[in-house]
């Protein structure tokens, strides 16, 4: 059965020539607002022929490097400097951002977890339907920034996956390198089904995803890797002319073949982690320790690593309950390519 149209309605011409600066509007009902809208912001550079590229930051709410490197972007991005087009999602999910929290304040929604989306479904669904049906259609390449958020802190990189399509893995890859993180990586996600990743890539379109920090919070550091990592992505596909900027290490390659490099607690207390992002982890190491905060004397549950390679993520809050992700660990190689 067809779905209806989507209930979004921009309020500017993607085909238009020049910057424009407006919104994508979703109609809702609310104790507050009885015939409102929830305003996605969005920026549409177009400057003639060339590539389309779809920018998003946003899709968790609480992951700030993205979407602030996207909201500068669309005040310093001319259109004199573009071949083609280039569409700016800074806030993709503006209702869990409004909340300051991965979910959406409306519906609990995670974006992230909810494509291909349903234009009959709740909000987040609905926005999900809208890039699914809308905006990814019309792009060439696409890259959606995200970080840890309040409850992970990540080494940053940018990443591909593998794909049953080899030329759009290697397209997507080469984005991923060329975004000038100090670490690139092929990522197993833990379930692609409903991710935004998934929706693009079963489009045929090239992907580009990052994780760039986390804890809630921006530093120096990580927004200058963001800002970098967006200019170099443009230079890549060729919408802006320039040199690619390179990490000031040398880069680090990092392959998650499955599963087994996420290390998810069975137990609930207090998190002690043995290794800081980016140290060797050897299998066997004492990767973890969690302490019972319901008694004294009591010995910690030990986890003990179970793969060689670097720490690329770990939990950030020091309580920790069962299921949680504790700590990811990658392996190093010399090549991502097949």
């Amino acid at each position: 059965m067809s779905k209806r149209s989507s209930p979004v309605s921009p309020t500017v011409d993607f085909d238009a020539d020049g910057i424009q600066h407006g919104f994508l509007k979703l109609p809702i009902s609310t104790d507050e607002s009885a015939w409102g809208a929830v305003m996605i912001p969005v920026t549409v550079i177009n400057n003639g022929a060339g590539p389309t590229a779809l920018l998003t930051a946003g899709n968790h709410g609480d992951e700030y490097e993205g979407i602030t490197a996207l909201l500068k972007l669309s005040n310093t991005l001319r259109a004199e400097d573009v071949r083609g087009r280039v569409i700016i999602v800074p806030i993709m999910n503006v209702p869990a951002a409004t909340a300051g929290k991965r979910t959406s304040g409306l519906d609990g929604g995670n974006l992230n977890r909810s494509f291909p989306g349903d234009p009959d479904g709740g909000v987040t669904e609905q926005i999900a339907d809208y890039f699914t049906r809308e905006l990814v259609p019309m792009c060439d390449v696409a890259l959606d920034l995200h970080s840890g958020g309040r409850t992970l802190d990540i080494l940053p990189f940018a990443a591909a996956h593998r794909l049953d399509d080899y030329d759009q893995e290697a397209q997507s890859l080469g984005g991923a390198v060329a975004f000038g993180a100090p670490v690139a990586m092929m990522m197993f996600e833990l379930d692609a089904t409903k991710l935004y990743d998934t929706a693009v890539e079963s489009q045929g379109k090239t992907f580009v995803t990052t994780e760039l920090g986390g804890g809630g919070t921006t530093t120096p550091e990580r927004m200058a890797i963001a800002e970098r990592g967006v200019r170099n992505f443009l230079i890549h596909y060729g919408l802006i002319e320039g040199q690619l900027e390179s990490p000031a290490g040398q880069q680090v390659y990092v392959d998650m073949p499955d599963a087994s490099c996420y290390v998810q607690s069975e137990h609930s207390g207090l998190l002690e982690l043995s290794f800081a992002l980016g140290e060797t982890v050897r299998r066997g190491d004492v990767i973890a320790r969690i302490y019972d905060m319901t008694r004294t004397g009591s010995e910690p549950i030990v986890y003990h690593a179970q793969r060689d390679g670097v720490l690329v993520a770990r939990r950030f809050p020091a309580q920790v309950n069962m299921g949680d992700t504790i700590a990811v660990i990658a392996e190093v190689v010399d090549s991502l390519e097949r």
